[in-house]
């Protein structure tokens, strides 16, 4: 009797687990990837790119959670349309052979009942790396607007430009890029 009643607590348990799990949807509208970089030591150049779609689940009781986010990189904004193109070019992004950049994160750190780091892979240009965000902002709340509840983050990442085959003008223009990926989800 005594091992019947555990079993049917840790399936309720296990269960209740399951169903902490919420998935969330990117809202298009408010998710975007943007990234930065020195220019000949001048200037620091920001630029988005306006596509980023993706899905998001999370536990905050388990404290798990799992991140599949695709960019668009045909949508790359410089704030010129002559200087996006040249960066789609085959140097750079080669959005003719590669139009998506992918981050997949099976794991999310927390801190707390906060996460605090997405552990995955990011693929750009055909080349996949090991890549660590670091979340630097995190909130959940009912949308006052969609009337669900939705969840927002933003969080940063720097790499080498040459890790991704892009590394022409380096050193001149930076290899080090930041990359902030700032995130609207709803939950499903």
């Amino acid at each position: 009797m005594q091992r019947s009643l555990f079993a049917i607590a840790l399936t309720a348990v296990l269960a209740g687990h399951a169903l902490a799990a919420d998935t969330y949807v990117t809202d298009p509208n408010h998710t975007f990837a943007r990234f930065s970089y020195s220019h000949l030591g001048y200037s620091t150049q920001l630029s988005r790119f306006d596509k980023v779609s993706g899905k998001i689940i999370i536990d905050p009781i388990a404290k798990t959670g799992s991140a599949d986010i695709t960019i668009d990189t045909r949508s790359v904004s410089t704030g010129s349309a002559q200087f996006n193109e040249h960066i789609q070019g085959p140097e750079f992004l080669d959005t003719a052979t590669y139009p998506t950049a992918t981050f997949k994160a099976d794991t999310i750190k927390f801190n707390g009942d906060t996460p605090d780091e997405l552990v995955g892979n990011l693929t750009l240009k055909g080349i996949t790396k090991p890549v660590i965000l670091k979340v630097t902002s995190y909130k959940c709340m009912p949308h006052p607007m969609v009337k669900k509840d939705a969840c927002g983050a933003d969080a940063v990442v720097h790499l080498k430009r040459t890790d991704f085959n892009m590394g022409k003008y380096a050193p001149y223009v930076g290899d080090d890029v930041t990359v902030t990926v700032s995130v609207e989800a709803i939950k499903q």
